[in-house]
């Protein structure tokens, strides 16, 4: 998992025009993941200890305006306990 300097997890998106599939990258680390389709239109990428590490929206224009999303990259906090 990535961090940013304030404790931040990198969270990264990206956007492929041409298959209209929008990938939510949640952890950069390389590791295998395995493709669990939770509806028609969204897989998780589930990597080590079942971590959500990925999540593809296909058909991505009819679910989410992607004028306002794109391009952008954002950072989630974690809380410490």
């Amino acid at each position: 998992m990535s961090f940013t300097e304030n404790g931040r997890i990198n969270m990264q998106v990206f956007y492929d025009s041409k298959t209209d599939l929008l990938y939510i990258r949640l952890d950069d680390e390389n590791q295998q993941v395995i493709n669990r389709r939770v509806s028609e239109d969204v897989v998780l990428d589930v990597g080590e200890g079942e971590r959500i590490v990925g999540i593809e929206i296909l058909d991505a224009s009819k679910h989410v305006n992607l004028e306002r999303l794109l391009p952008v990259e954002y950072g989630v906090g974690v809380a410490v306990a």
